[in-house]
Protein backbone atom coordinates (compact mmCIF):
# COMPACT_ATOMS: atom_id res chain seq x y z
CA UNK A 1 0.00 0.00 0.00
CA UNK A 2 1.62 3.61 -1.01
CA UNK A 3 2.44 5.61 1.76
CA UNK A 4 -0.05 8.98 1.98
CA UNK A 5 2.98 11.01 2.86
CA UNK A 6 0.25 14.15 3.52
CA UNK A 7 -1.33 12.32 5.82
CA UNK A 8 2.18 11.05 7.55
CA UNK A 9 3.16 14.52 7.88
CA UNK A 10 -0.29 16.01 9.10
CA UNK A 11 -0.04 13.31 11.79
CA UNK A 12 3.22 14.14 12.55
CA UNK A 13 2.21 17.89 13.21
CA UNK A 14 -0.37 17.28 15.23
CA UNK A 15 1.64 14.76 17.49
CA UNK A 16 3.88 17.76 17.93
CA UNK A 17 1.16 20.44 18.48
CA UNK A 18 -0.25 18.04 21.70
CA UNK A 19 3.62 18.09 22.87
CA UNK A 20 3.97 21.29 22.64
CA UNK A 21 0.39 22.45 24.49
CA UNK A 22 1.26 20.11 27.62
CA UNK A 23 4.39 22.83 27.84
CA UNK A 24 2.69 25.56 26.98
CA UNK A 25 4.15 28.29 29.93
CA UNK A 26 0.93 30.16 29.83
CA UNK A 27 -1.00 27.22 30.83
CA UNK A 28 1.44 25.68 33.53
CA UNK A 29 1.51 28.73 35.61
CA UNK A 30 -2.40 29.03 35.63
CA UNK A 31 -2.36 25.23 36.20
CA UNK A 32 0.16 25.82 39.31
CA UNK A 33 0.23 29.32 40.95
CA UNK A 34 -2.47 30.90 42.70
CA UNK A 35 -3.31 33.34 45.55
CA UNK A 36 -5.67 31.76 48.10
CA UNK A 37 -6.79 32.72 52.18
CA UNK A 38 -3.88 35.03 51.61
CA UNK A 39 -1.29 32.79 50.50
CA UNK A 40 0.79 31.98 47.59
CA UNK A 41 0.44 28.09 46.34
CA UNK A 42 2.70 26.84 43.98
CA UNK A 43 1.55 23.06 43.27
CA UNK A 44 2.79 20.79 40.65
CA UNK A 45 2.60 17.02 40.04
CA UNK A 46 6.24 17.39 41.05
CA UNK A 47 6.05 19.28 43.95
CA UNK A 48 4.15 21.98 46.40
CA UNK A 49 4.89 25.20 48.54
CA UNK A 50 3.31 27.77 49.55
CA UNK A 51 3.79 31.36 51.35
CA UNK A 52 2.11 33.60 53.50
CA UNK A 53 1.90 37.20 51.91
CA UNK A 54 1.83 38.47 55.34
CA UNK A 55 5.50 38.02 55.97
CA UNK A 56 6.59 39.97 52.57
CA UNK A 57 5.98 43.63 51.40
CA UNK A 58 5.83 43.15 47.47
CA UNK A 59 6.67 40.34 45.44
CA UNK A 60 9.14 40.90 42.57
CA UNK A 61 9.18 39.01 39.40
CA UNK A 62 12.56 38.21 37.25
CA UNK A 63 12.52 36.18 34.10
CA UNK A 64 14.81 35.08 31.27
CA UNK A 65 15.18 32.30 28.47
CA UNK A 66 13.00 31.43 25.67
CA UNK A 67 9.60 31.19 27.73
CA UNK A 68 10.44 33.73 30.13
CA UNK A 69 7.59 36.16 28.33
CA UNK A 70 4.99 33.67 28.27
CA UNK A 71 5.90 32.76 31.68
CA UNK A 72 5.61 36.27 32.87
CA UNK A 73 2.31 36.69 31.06
CA UNK A 74 0.88 33.72 33.15
CA UNK A 75 1.99 35.25 36.52
CA UNK A 76 0.29 38.26 35.37
CA UNK A 77 -2.76 36.61 35.09
CA UNK A 78 -2.59 34.71 38.53
CA UNK A 79 -1.48 37.14 40.69
CA UNK A 80 -2.46 40.72 38.94
CA UNK A 81 -2.19 43.59 41.22
CA UNK A 82 0.03 42.05 43.87
CA UNK A 83 3.26 42.08 41.18
CA UNK A 84 5.19 44.75 42.64
CA UNK A 85 7.95 44.94 39.46
CA UNK A 86 10.70 42.79 37.74
CA UNK A 87 11.92 42.40 34.80
CA UNK A 88 11.87 39.96 32.07
CA UNK A 89 14.97 39.08 29.57
CA UNK A 90 13.84 37.02 26.62
CA UNK A 91 15.08 35.94 22.92
CA UNK A 92 14.62 38.29 20.42
CA UNK A 93 10.87 37.62 19.32
CA UNK A 94 9.80 35.98 21.94
CA UNK A 95 7.36 38.09 23.60
CA UNK A 96 4.00 38.28 24.49
CA UNK A 97 2.08 41.56 25.50
CA UNK A 98 3.17 42.33 29.41
CA UNK A 99 1.13 44.95 31.13
CA UNK A 100 2.94 45.06 34.29
CA UNK A 101 6.60 43.62 34.15
CA UNK A 102 8.84 45.39 31.88
CA UNK A 103 10.30 43.02 28.80
CA UNK A 104 13.39 43.26 27.10
CA UNK A 105 14.82 41.08 23.86
CA UNK A 106 18.20 40.03 23.65
CA UNK A 107 20.66 38.37 21.86
CA UNK A 108 20.68 34.08 21.07
CA UNK A 109 22.63 31.69 21.18
CA UNK A 110 25.06 34.59 21.51
CA UNK A 111 24.81 37.24 24.16
CA UNK A 112 25.14 40.72 23.13
CA UNK A 113 25.03 44.33 24.64
CA UNK A 114 21.33 43.89 25.63
CA UNK A 115 22.05 40.74 27.54
CA UNK A 116 24.68 42.60 29.14
CA UNK A 117 21.48 45.37 30.45
CA UNK A 118 19.66 42.74 31.24
CA UNK A 119 21.74 40.86 33.62
CA UNK A 120 22.59 44.32 35.22
CA UNK A 121 18.62 45.05 35.51
CA UNK A 122 18.30 41.95 37.02
CA UNK A 123 21.21 41.95 39.62
CA UNK A 124 19.81 45.24 40.72
CA UNK A 125 16.98 44.35 41.07
CA UNK A 126 18.56 41.51 43.25
CA UNK A 127 20.45 43.73 45.17
CA UNK A 128 17.40 46.17 45.94
CA UNK A 129 16.10 43.50 47.86
CA UNK A 130 15.37 42.83 51.08
CA UNK A 131 14.21 40.02 53.85
CA UNK A 132 10.78 41.03 53.52
CA UNK A 133 10.68 40.49 49.74
CA UNK A 134 9.27 37.32 48.01
CA UNK A 135 11.09 37.27 44.55
CA UNK A 136 9.81 34.72 41.80
CA UNK A 137 12.79 34.25 39.48
CA UNK A 138 11.04 32.43 35.83
CA UNK A 139 14.00 29.80 34.45
CA UNK A 140 14.15 28.76 31.10
CA UNK A 141 16.12 27.25 28.14
CA UNK A 142 18.12 30.00 26.43
CA UNK A 143 18.78 31.85 29.54
CA UNK A 144 22.57 31.55 29.48
CA UNK A 145 22.48 33.55 26.75
CA UNK A 146 19.59 36.35 26.76
CA UNK A 147 21.16 37.31 30.36
CA UNK A 148 25.71 38.19 30.38
CA UNK A 149 27.20 39.74 33.09
CA UNK A 150 31.13 38.70 32.39
CA UNK A 151 33.20 38.39 35.42
CA UNK A 152 35.64 41.10 36.31
CA UNK A 153 38.44 40.47 33.60
CA UNK A 154 36.66 38.50 31.17
CA UNK A 155 34.97 40.72 27.99
CA UNK A 156 32.03 40.32 26.38
CA UNK A 157 33.84 39.65 23.15
CA UNK A 158 35.84 37.09 25.25
CA UNK A 159 32.74 35.30 26.63
CA UNK A 160 31.36 35.10 22.86
CA UNK A 161 33.80 33.75 21.35
CA UNK A 162 34.76 31.40 23.92
CA UNK A 163 30.38 30.00 23.82
CA UNK A 164 30.58 30.02 19.59
CA UNK A 165 33.44 27.62 20.18
CA UNK A 166 31.82 25.47 22.80
CA UNK A 167 28.80 25.18 21.01
CA UNK A 168 30.22 24.36 17.93
CA UNK A 169 32.98 21.58 19.04
CA UNK A 170 30.56 19.20 20.42
CA UNK A 171 30.17 19.81 23.95
CA UNK A 172 26.98 19.11 25.71
CA UNK A 173 25.16 21.82 27.36
CA UNK A 174 25.76 20.81 30.77
CA UNK A 175 29.65 21.05 29.31
CA UNK A 176 29.02 24.68 27.91
CA UNK A 177 27.32 25.73 30.87
CA UNK A 178 29.90 24.19 33.12
CA UNK A 179 32.73 26.96 31.61
CA UNK A 180 29.53 29.82 31.07
CA UNK A 181 28.75 29.62 35.03
CA UNK A 182 32.58 30.18 36.03
CA UNK A 183 32.82 33.32 33.41
CA UNK A 184 29.51 35.02 34.89
CA UNK A 185 28.40 37.32 37.39
CA UNK A 186 25.16 36.24 37.48
CA UNK A 187 25.19 32.27 37.09
CA UNK A 188 25.99 29.15 38.73
CA UNK A 189 24.20 30.40 42.04
CA UNK A 190 25.40 34.31 41.69
CA UNK A 191 21.84 35.23 41.43
CA UNK A 192 20.26 34.15 44.30
CA UNK A 193 23.56 35.83 45.92
CA UNK A 194 21.97 39.20 44.69
CA UNK A 195 18.84 38.66 45.86
CA UNK A 196 19.58 37.49 49.33
CA UNK A 197 18.35 37.45 52.04
CA UNK A 198 15.16 37.67 49.91
CA UNK A 199 12.94 34.46 49.52
CA UNK A 200 13.39 33.26 46.63
CA UNK A 201 10.92 31.15 44.24
CA UNK A 202 12.53 29.78 41.13
CA UNK A 203 9.91 28.47 38.22
CA UNK A 204 11.33 26.66 36.02
CA UNK A 205 11.21 24.86 32.22
CA UNK A 206 13.92 22.29 31.41
CA UNK A 207 15.64 22.18 28.08
CA UNK A 208 18.18 20.26 29.67
CA UNK A 209 18.48 15.90 29.91
CA UNK A 210 18.05 14.82 33.46
CA UNK A 211 16.14 18.12 33.82
CA UNK A 212 19.16 19.31 36.34
CA UNK A 213 18.33 22.88 37.83
CA UNK A 214 22.43 24.19 38.13
CA UNK A 215 22.24 23.40 33.61
CA UNK A 216 18.97 25.23 33.20
CA UNK A 217 19.99 28.73 32.18
CA UNK A 218 23.42 27.62 33.52
CA UNK A 219 21.91 27.58 37.08
CA UNK A 220 21.73 31.09 38.42
CA UNK A 221 19.51 30.46 41.23
CA UNK A 222 20.62 27.29 42.99
CA UNK A 223 24.42 25.95 43.97
CA UNK A 224 26.70 25.40 41.40
CA UNK A 225 28.33 21.70 41.66
CA UNK A 226 31.34 22.60 39.13
CA UNK A 227 34.43 23.98 39.31
CA UNK A 228 36.77 25.73 37.31
CA UNK A 229 38.74 22.44 36.92
CA UNK A 230 36.15 21.05 35.69
CA UNK A 231 36.12 24.17 33.37
CA UNK A 232 39.56 23.73 32.20
CA UNK A 233 38.97 19.48 31.66
CA UNK A 234 35.81 20.63 29.34
CA UNK A 235 38.49 23.12 26.95
CA UNK A 236 41.21 19.87 27.13
CA UNK A 237 38.42 16.85 26.19
CA UNK A 238 37.56 19.16 23.22
CA UNK A 239 40.98 20.34 22.40
CA UNK A 240 39.98 23.78 21.99
CA UNK A 241 41.94 25.10 24.79
CA UNK A 242 44.76 26.78 22.67
CA UNK A 243 41.83 28.80 20.92
CA UNK A 244 39.81 30.38 24.03
CA UNK A 245 40.98 33.87 24.35
CA UNK A 246 43.68 34.22 26.53
CA UNK A 247 42.17 36.48 28.89
CA UNK A 248 39.29 33.54 29.68
CA UNK A 249 42.12 30.88 30.04
CA UNK A 250 43.81 33.33 32.34
CA UNK A 251 40.79 33.51 34.06
CA UNK A 252 40.16 30.02 34.36
CA UNK A 253 42.87 29.01 35.34
CA UNK A 254 43.13 31.18 38.21
CA UNK A 255 39.97 29.74 39.27
CA UNK A 256 41.64 26.61 39.33
CA UNK A 257 44.51 27.79 41.44
CA UNK A 258 41.97 28.90 43.83
CA UNK A 259 42.81 32.77 43.31
CA UNK A 260 39.79 33.87 42.21
CA UNK A 261 35.80 33.30 44.17
CA UNK A 262 34.60 29.96 43.09
CA UNK A 263 30.65 29.81 42.38
CA UNK A 264 28.59 29.66 45.39
CA UNK A 265 28.40 26.16 46.29
CA UNK A 266 25.80 23.51 48.33
CA UNK A 267 25.42 24.74 51.44
CA UNK A 268 26.34 28.04 51.19
CA UNK A 269 24.01 30.77 52.92
CA UNK A 270 22.86 32.51 50.25
CA UNK A 271 20.60 29.09 49.56
CA UNK A 272 19.17 29.65 52.55
CA UNK A 273 15.73 31.02 51.44
CA UNK A 274 16.31 29.17 47.70
CA UNK A 275 13.30 26.92 46.41
CA UNK A 276 13.02 25.56 42.92
CA UNK A 277 9.88 24.29 41.34
CA UNK A 278 10.07 22.13 38.10
CA UNK A 279 7.29 23.19 36.01
CA UNK A 280 7.64 21.53 32.64
CA UNK A 281 10.11 18.61 31.24
CA UNK A 282 10.94 17.25 27.66
CA UNK A 283 9.38 13.76 28.61
CA UNK A 284 5.93 15.63 29.95
CA UNK A 285 5.91 16.64 26.23
CA UNK A 286 6.78 13.64 24.56
CA UNK A 287 3.79 11.47 26.99
CA UNK A 288 1.33 14.57 25.34
CA UNK A 289 2.28 13.53 22.30
CA UNK A 290 2.02 9.56 22.74
CA UNK A 291 -1.62 10.49 23.88
CA UNK A 292 -2.56 11.93 20.44
CA UNK A 293 -0.81 9.32 18.58
CA UNK A 294 -2.66 6.95 20.09
CA UNK A 295 -5.73 8.69 19.75
CA UNK A 296 -4.72 8.66 16.31
CA UNK A 297 -4.51 4.86 15.95
CA UNK A 298 -0.95 4.19 16.68
CA UNK A 299 0.47 1.86 18.50
CA UNK A 300 2.88 4.00 20.59
CA UNK A 301 6.26 4.11 22.61
CA UNK A 302 8.37 6.72 24.22
CA UNK A 303 11.71 5.06 23.60
CA UNK A 304 13.97 7.77 25.78
CA UNK A 305 13.64 11.62 26.65
CA UNK A 306 17.87 11.41 27.03
CA UNK A 307 18.54 11.06 23.25
CA UNK A 308 22.15 12.96 23.23
CA UNK A 309 25.15 12.36 21.14
CA UNK A 310 26.24 13.18 17.69
CA UNK A 311 22.78 13.71 15.93
CA UNK A 312 23.99 12.03 12.58
CA UNK A 313 24.94 9.06 14.86
CA UNK A 314 21.38 9.05 16.68
CA UNK A 315 19.51 9.21 13.38
CA UNK A 316 20.56 5.63 11.93
CA UNK A 317 19.70 3.87 15.36
CA UNK A 318 16.07 4.92 15.26
CA UNK A 319 16.22 4.12 11.24
CA UNK A 320 17.21 0.84 12.13
CA UNK A 321 14.55 0.33 14.71
CA UNK A 322 11.79 1.59 12.04
CA UNK A 323 12.97 -1.08 9.85
CA UNK A 324 12.43 -3.67 12.42
CA UNK A 325 9.02 -2.40 13.01
CA UNK A 326 8.46 -2.21 9.00
CA UNK A 327 9.75 -5.45 8.29
CA UNK A 328 8.42 -7.78 11.18
CA UNK A 329 5.90 -5.52 13.75
CA UNK A 330 9.15 -5.35 16.57
CA UNK A 331 8.78 -3.63 19.00
CA UNK A 332 5.95 -1.85 17.98
CA UNK A 333 2.64 -3.43 15.57
CA UNK A 334 2.00 -1.14 12.19
CA UNK A 335 0.57 1.33 12.46
CA UNK A 336 3.42 2.09 14.71
CA UNK A 337 4.69 5.69 16.05
CA UNK A 338 7.89 6.23 18.12
CA UNK A 339 8.65 9.13 19.93
CA UNK A 340 12.31 10.57 21.51
CA UNK A 341 12.99 13.56 23.27
CA UNK A 342 16.60 14.86 24.35
CA UNK A 343 18.89 17.28 22.58
CA UNK A 344 21.98 15.95 21.04
CA UNK A 345 25.09 18.21 19.42
CA UNK A 346 26.47 18.61 16.12
CA UNK A 347 30.24 18.84 15.53
CA UNK A 348 31.04 21.56 13.02
CA UNK A 349 33.40 20.39 10.24
CA UNK A 350 32.09 21.92 7.07
CA UNK A 351 30.94 25.61 6.76
CA UNK A 352 27.18 24.83 6.03
CA UNK A 353 24.12 26.30 7.30
CA UNK A 354 21.35 24.38 10.03
CA UNK A 355 21.10 22.69 13.58
CA UNK A 356 20.88 19.44 15.11
CA UNK A 357 17.22 18.49 14.22
CA UNK A 358 18.13 19.23 10.24
CA UNK A 359 21.38 17.66 10.76
CA UNK A 360 19.36 14.47 12.04
CA UNK A 361 16.77 14.28 9.05
CA UNK A 362 19.57 14.38 6.70
CA UNK A 363 21.60 11.88 8.24
CA UNK A 364 18.46 9.79 8.65
CA UNK A 365 17.98 10.34 4.37
CA UNK A 366 21.97 9.55 4.49
CA UNK A 367 21.42 6.02 6.10
CA UNK A 368 18.44 5.16 4.00
CA UNK A 369 19.87 5.72 1.12
CA UNK A 370 22.71 3.75 1.75
CA UNK A 371 20.38 0.75 2.35
CA UNK A 372 16.61 1.27 1.82
CA UNK A 373 15.96 -1.70 2.30
CA UNK A 374 12.55 -1.95 4.44
CA UNK A 375 13.09 1.88 5.36
CA UNK A 376 11.03 3.01 2.17
CA UNK A 377 7.95 3.30 4.03
CA UNK A 378 8.75 5.38 6.97
CA UNK A 379 8.39 9.07 7.71
CA UNK A 380 10.66 10.73 10.42
CA UNK A 381 10.09 14.11 11.60
CA UNK A 382 12.81 16.10 14.30
CA UNK A 383 12.05 19.38 15.45
CA UNK A 384 12.75 21.89 18.57
CA UNK A 385 10.49 22.93 21.10
CA UNK A 386 11.61 26.18 20.68
CA UNK A 387 10.65 26.64 16.74
CA UNK A 388 14.89 27.77 16.30
CA UNK A 389 16.91 24.81 14.99
CA UNK A 390 20.46 26.33 14.93
CA UNK A 391 20.97 30.09 13.75
CA UNK A 392 18.69 29.22 11.37
CA UNK A 393 14.77 29.90 10.28
CA UNK A 394 13.52 26.32 10.93
CA UNK A 395 12.22 24.55 13.94
CA UNK A 396 13.65 21.44 11.94
CA UNK A 397 13.08 19.24 9.44
CA UNK A 398 11.15 15.92 7.96
CA UNK A 399 12.48 13.07 6.15
CA UNK A 400 11.00 10.19 3.75
CA UNK A 401 11.86 7.90 0.81
CA UNK A 402 9.63 11.00 -1.04
CA UNK A 403 12.15 13.55 0.27
CA UNK A 404 14.83 11.36 -0.89
CA UNK A 405 13.35 11.07 -4.41
CA UNK A 406 13.14 14.97 -4.76
CA UNK A 407 16.78 15.20 -3.76
CA UNK A 408 17.74 12.34 -6.53
CA UNK A 409 15.68 14.23 -9.17
CA UNK A 410 17.69 17.44 -8.14
CA UNK A 411 20.95 15.62 -8.00
CA UNK A 412 21.50 16.59 -4.48
CA UNK A 413 23.38 14.36 -2.41
CA UNK A 414 22.45 14.06 0.99
CA UNK A 415 26.20 12.43 2.13
CA UNK A 416 27.81 15.66 0.69
CA UNK A 417 25.40 18.03 2.77
CA UNK A 418 26.04 16.10 5.69
CA UNK A 419 29.76 16.37 5.45
CA UNK A 420 29.19 19.94 5.10
CA UNK A 421 27.08 20.76 8.22
CA UNK A 422 24.41 21.73 5.16
CA UNK A 423 21.16 20.64 6.36
CA UNK A 424 19.15 23.75 5.59
CA UNK A 425 19.90 24.31 2.06
CA UNK A 426 19.28 20.62 1.49
CA UNK A 427 15.84 20.82 2.92
CA UNK A 428 15.27 24.08 1.60
CA UNK A 429 15.37 22.36 -1.43
CA UNK A 430 13.63 19.61 -1.02
CA UNK A 431 10.93 20.83 0.80
CA UNK A 432 11.14 19.21 3.97
CA UNK A 433 11.97 22.23 6.79
CA UNK A 434 9.80 22.45 9.42
CA UNK A 435 8.86 26.71 10.31
CA UNK A 436 6.95 27.17 13.40
CA UNK A 437 8.21 30.63 14.49
CA UNK A 438 8.73 31.38 17.74
CA UNK A 439 6.74 28.74 20.40
CA UNK A 440 7.61 30.58 23.24
CA UNK A 441 8.57 27.27 25.24
CA UNK A 442 11.14 25.45 25.45
CA UNK A 443 11.99 21.81 26.61
CA UNK A 444 14.34 20.30 24.19
CA UNK A 445 14.09 18.49 21.00
CA UNK A 446 11.47 15.89 19.78
CA UNK A 447 11.84 13.07 17.35
CA UNK A 448 9.08 11.41 15.47
CA UNK A 449 9.40 8.18 13.68
CA UNK A 450 6.01 6.58 11.71
CA UNK A 451 5.60 3.96 10.26
CA UNK A 452 2.41 3.35 8.61
CA UNK A 453 0.49 0.29 8.44
CA UNK A 454 1.28 -1.68 5.73
CA UNK A 455 -0.73 -4.05 2.82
Amino acid sequence: MPVNWDKALQDAGAIFRAALERVDPLAMIGRCLSIEAGRLLVRTEYDQAEFALCDYDRIVVAGMGKAAARMALGVERALGDSVAGGLIAVKEGCTEPLSRLPLVEAGHPLPDDRSVRAAAGLLALGRDSGERTLALVLISGGGSAVVCAPAQGVSLQDKIATTSLLLSCGATIQEVNCVRKHLSAIKGGRLAEAFAPATVVSLILSDVIGDDPDAIASGPTVPDPTTFSDCLEVLRRYEIEERIPPGVLRFLRLGAAAKTPETPKPGDPVFTRTRSILLGTNRQALFAGRARAQELGYETMVLTSRLAGEAKEAAPVILAIGKDIAASGFPLARPACLLSGGETTVTLRGAGKGGRNQEMALAFLAALERSPKDGEELFFFSVSTDGSDGPTDAAGAFASAQILSRARAAGLNPQVFLSENDSYNFFDSCGGLIRTGPTNTNVCDIQILLVPRGE
